[in-house]
């Protein structure tokens, strides 16, 4: 039975759901960092929210973590490349903050424009200061949104119910997209010199990290509102405060900074400046949607293979499990199979799919083909660090897609180029589930693949089935099928037979000095 430990706080319905989908789980919140060090090697799943730091030290003594699930949208606390690198899935639950943080960013932007915290302060120390907060209206005024994806969205969607005139910038909103939104896209200069309003919902990234600056604040129209509750490290405290100063930035509403919990900042204190300790996902609805959602997640991955809102791997739902799982097992045989023949460096791979298999999400496929491709060379390869090795190591990794090729209705074909040459091993389903080999290198085949399999390749002439029965029956080894293919009569052959036990070095060297034998290769599956 998977085993989970739940670090954080979480609804406790997030331990029924796992418990009610055979994953046993363990809650032990407030822990520190080396007490969590101590006990996650006996754990599957670790389920988080922001308070645990899954840093690499952690990780290395996570021997048998499978999956980490943020219940949240943000990753900052995890290393997610050294989670990678272990073969760890990293999931997070994108969309179950997403209205209760738009909301939070449209409050902050009412308080700014009504001037909410100071007049309530002022109202409850009896000055009833009524002339000294005159605000301003919403109706009429434009709202610039740095990034407009599902709570950017959210926001530009309310802000037009409050007759706001909305642009936005994001490099991935399409044309059609910002239609249906009721969006003009703008670039980003554009954005500063023309909005009243800019709130942020971009990720901290090294082109995000800083971007509300001195420079860029000089860009803003003059008496701009700024609100942020994405990420602090997106705005520099001091440059901020020089530009609240003199009125170039007229107020700021702040839900998040760059320290959390943050102690002390430079804007804290300044009358100009709203700020929330991070309360954009805090309400009774999000937290419940979060723990459930990466509870099911998780308990979903461990049972059943299933991957969502993963940020290292690709997805695959519940549903595309059943037809996916018969290829993943062929992704891996021929990926394995090309593994253990090929000896020089990899330059690039090609996976075409063909049939049937070019409907597949081919993305986990490719990551098991790599898998398997690079396990018999690298310890500790798995579909979720695969294709970052692939990558790392300077190996060319591309899909094709063809509808129909051949008489066979779906094929998956694998072809590698070494430094020494090219190879290319395909293989099918058969009755829908079992995976066979049906072309080494150009050469036809029809193979099961077992354990054990001895791979001969030889010039196409007689003899062959003969010497290697009496040698393979002189050392005791059995074979189960024997399934032989040739390009042309009297051109390359091959023999692969399946045996019940691996042969020895001494059989192999013996089988290898057949006549017309070329090579001899023992593969393990």
């Amino acid at each position: 039975m998977p085993k989970v430990l739940i670090s954080d706080s979480l609804s406790s319905q997030a331990v029924d759901i796992f418990r009610a989908r055979g994953v046993e789980v363990d809650v032990k919140t407030g822990l520190k960092p080396d007490e969590i060090k101590a006990i996650i090697g006996d754990y599957d799943g670790l389920a988080i929210r922001s308070s645990t730091k899954v840093t690499a030290d952690l990780l290395a003594a996570a021997t048998n973590l499978k999956v980490i699930g943020r219940a949240g949208i943000g990753v900052d606390n995890v290393d997610v490349p050294a989670a990678t690198a272990r073969g760890v899935v990293v999931m997070n639950t994108p969309f179950g903050n997403s209205i209760t943080t738009a909301e939070h960013a449209l409050a902050l932007m009412m308080a700014l424009a009504r001037q909410i915290p100071e007049a309530n302060a002022s109202t409850h120390a009896g000055k009833w200061e009524k002339s000294k907060f005159m605000g301003v209206e919403l109706a009429g005024k434009t709202l610039g949104i740095v990034g407009c994806g599902n709570i950017g969205g959210i926001v530009a969607d309310r802000a037009r119910g409050l007759k706001m005139k909305v642009i936005a910038h994001d490099p991935y909103l399409s044309p059609e997209r910002a239609d249906d939104l009721g969006v003009e896209r703008v670039d980003l200069d554009t954005l500063y010199a023309r909005a009243d309003f800019i709130t942020l919902h971009v990720p901290a990234t090294e082109h995000t990290r800083g971007m509300i600056n001195a420079g860029n604040l000089a860009k803003m129209k003059r008496g701009v509102r700024l609100i942020n509750c994405a990420r602090g490290a997106l705005v520099v405290d001091a440059d901020l405060k020089a530009a609240l100063r003199p009125g170039q930035v007229a107020a700021a509403a702040l839900d998040v900074f760059a320290v959390e919990p943050a102690k002390d900042s430079a804007l804290f204190g300044m009358p100009q400046v709203v700020a929330t300790p991070h309360l954009g996902a805090s309400t009774v609805e999000a937290q419940e949607k979060v723990a459930l959602q990466v509870a099911e997640q998780m308990a979903d991955f461990l049972t059943t293979g299933a991957v969502v809102n993963a940020l290292n791997m690709p997805s695959v739902s519940a549903e595309e499990m059943p037809k996916l799982k018969p290829y993943m097992g062929l992704a891996r045989q021929i990926g394995r199979f090309m593994g253990q023949i090929v000896e020089s460096a990899l330059k690039s791979v090609t996976i075409e799919f063909e049939g049937q298999a070019a409907q597949l999400n081919a993305k986990p496929i490719t990551a098991l083909v790599l898998e398997g491709l690079l396990s018999p060379q690298l310890a500790s390869i798995n579909m979720v660090n695969a294709p970052t090795v692939a990558k790392e190591r300077g190996i060319e990794v591309s899909e094709v897609k063809r509808e129909r090729s051949g008489a066979l209705q779906t094929q998956v074909r694998l072809t590698v180029v070494t430094e020494a040459r090219s190879r290319t091993i395909a293989g099918t389903l058969f009755n829908g589930d079992q995976p066979r080999i049906v072309e080494i290198t150009e050469i036809p085949m029809d193979a099961r693949l077992g354990p054990n399999m001895l791979l001969v390749s030889n010039h196409d002439r007689p003899g062959l089935i003969g010497g290697l029965g009496t040698i393979l029956g002189n050392a005791g080894i059995n074979i189960a099928t024997f399934n032989l293919g040739r390009n042309r009569p009297g051109g390359d052959s091959i023999a692969l037979l399946e045996v019940d036990e691996a042969p020895s070095e001494p059989v192999l060297e013996q089988i290898s000095l057949l006549p017309n034998v070329v090579r001899v290769k023992a593969l393990n599956f």
